[in-house]
């Protein structure tokens, strides 16, 4: 038991606390998902799975309510597996540690899970309430959002009754979300030749102290991504110092697809003198803090001496690994002219790691416009022809389409500004939300993403306002309680 159920609403964060107990990271939800199915057939409820694992749960409607229109509750059931350096956590078996930091909900050392642990927590409480006014109520928990949608790509058709959802993933209080962008996964393999290593010197170069954050919500804020970072300085001392030539052992960065990475590694072998590396990490570290001063504060690039490898990438392959990772492209590619300051097409190098014969790069696109998405495809087909590498595309994933003319926006506006004083604002996210998917099997859905405030999702730094929470509940039982009738 921690603090937060001390919270109010009590009964949201009492269930948010029961989530952040169990393990839950992308793949790893089935303890969860074995544990919510159990506690609804305590409870009595309708309760199902389907082919890929979503959970289904439906509950009646409260005295009075027979005759509203059927609502449906979303929310996944996976978190972002983040942790700072120096936290020892397994998220498969580690419960998250919540605490309240003033006005947040934060964690210890790790992500939090707000995103989106809080939607879940919600809808899981209207179930559990019992003077929560709402019509005949579909609760849907989806498997795996965060790495690649798979349980809304997977959702059984014909399983849904209503016909109105309202999707618990949004993550910023006074907002109503109507569109998404959509997204896809590109895995880009740079072949490598290994040869014997004959260097007498072996140096581990680090990058670390990164913001990180989301790769869809935060792709506009400037923050640096890690791998790019760390291979713009090689590149930069492969061409400005000539008089140096070291060859790579091994590079990475990152961790998962959908966080822009914070840290990075390179392990570089040279015959030189060690002084010239070492003065050229200390002048990248000061160029990167003058560059970044504000977008990434805490920063630091440094070198250390490592035991020598016995295998290293032959000259070829590390020219071909650095001109390539460094012409990569990555970040925004294009704002939309349609939706003021929303980004329309980017992507996201998220994850890089050394294998025996290559170097992979994990890397996420998103688009708003399937022709932004083909263009990125195009760029990147591009430049695995002209540098001999190899790239797969897959998991492609439709945006959601706005529409101004839904009843259930309505509603939602009309019971935000009551709660407010103001009115909300209506927004696109350029963010893979599961409502587009929902909607291609399920058409004729009516669909709204509300949430409270998240700060710094598929971070450690992930924190959730708690006033916000609150606001968040009185909206959501208060669309409960107005749903018009059939």
């Amino acid at each position: 038991m921690s603090e937060i159920k001390t919270l109010e609403p009590k009964l949201l964060w009492q269930w948010f606390d029961q989530i952040c107990a169990i393990p839950h990271p992308s793949y790893q939800e089935e303890q969860i998902a074995t544990f919510i199915v159990n506690w609804a057939k305590q409870k009595g409820f309708y309760v199902e799975r389907d082919e890929v694992g979503n959970v289904l749960i439906r509950k009646p409607a409260t005295k009075g309510m027979e005759n509203r229109q059927s609502i449906a509750l979303q929310a996944h059931l996976d978190m972002v597996p983040q942790a700072n350096e120096g936290t020892k956590h397994d998220f498969a078996k580690d419960p998250i540690q919540p605490y309240i930091d003033g006005e947040w909900v934060t964690a210890k050392g790790t992500t939090l899970g707000a995103d989106n642990g809080i939607g879940m927590a919600s809808t899981l409480a209207v179930l559990d309430s019992d003077n929560i006014p709402h019509p005949e109520l579909e609760v849907l928990l989806t498997m795996t959002e965060e790495s690649g949608m798979e349980g809304a790509l997977g959702l059984r058709p014909n399983w849904l009754k209503s016909n109105i959802m309202i999707n618990t993933d949004t993550e910023e209080d006074g907002e109503i979300y109507i569109g998404c962008a959509g997204g896809e996964n590109a895995d880009f393999e740079i072949p490598v030749n290994r040869i014997h290593n004959t260097y007498k010197h072996s140096y581990q170069i680090i990058l670390k102290g990164l913001r990180g954050g989301h790769s869809g919500c935060d792709i506009h804020t400037g923050r640096a991504n890690a791998i790019k970072t760390i291979v713009r300085f090689l590149a930069n001392l492969q061409q400005s110092q000539s008089d140096f030539t070291f060859t790579l052992a091994e590079i990475s960065g990152g961790s998962v697809r959908n966080a822009i990475p914070r840290e990075a590694f390179v392990t570089i072998c040279f015959n030189g003198d060690a002084s010239i590396l070492e003065s050229a990490v200390k002048n990248f570290e000061v160029l990167l803090k003058a560059e970044l001063a504000i977008a990434e504060p805490n920063l630091t690039f440094s070198v250390v001496s490592k035991d020598l490898p016995q295998n290293i990438f032959d000259k070829e392959s590390t020219a071909r690994v650095i001109n390539t990772l460094n012409a990569l492209p990555n970040g925004i590619i294009r704002n939309s002219d349609v939706v003021e300051n929303v980004v329309e097409t980017s992507l996201s190098v998220g994850v890089l790691e050394t294998q025996d014969s290559s170097v992979n790069a994990t890397i996420l696109l998103r688009s708003l416009i399937e022709s932004g998405r083909e263009y990125v495809d195009s760029l990147l087909l591009s430049l695995a022809n002209i540098s001999g590498s190899k790239v797969i595309l897959s998991g492609a994933y439709p945006g959601w389409e706005p529409h101004n003319d839904s009843p259930i926006l309505e509603l939602t506006k009309t019971v935000y500004t009551e709660i407010l004083g103001y009115a909300p604002e209506i927004k696109v996210i350029h963010a893979g939300l599961e409502c587009g998917l929902l909607k291609k099997i399920y058409p004729n859905l009516d669909v709204v993403s509300i949430g409270p405030t998240i700060r710094n999702a598929h971070s450690p730094d992930e924190k959730v306002h708690i006033p916000a929470v609150q606001t968040y509940w009185k909206l959501l039982t208060k669309i409960l309680a107005e749903v018009p009738v059939k």
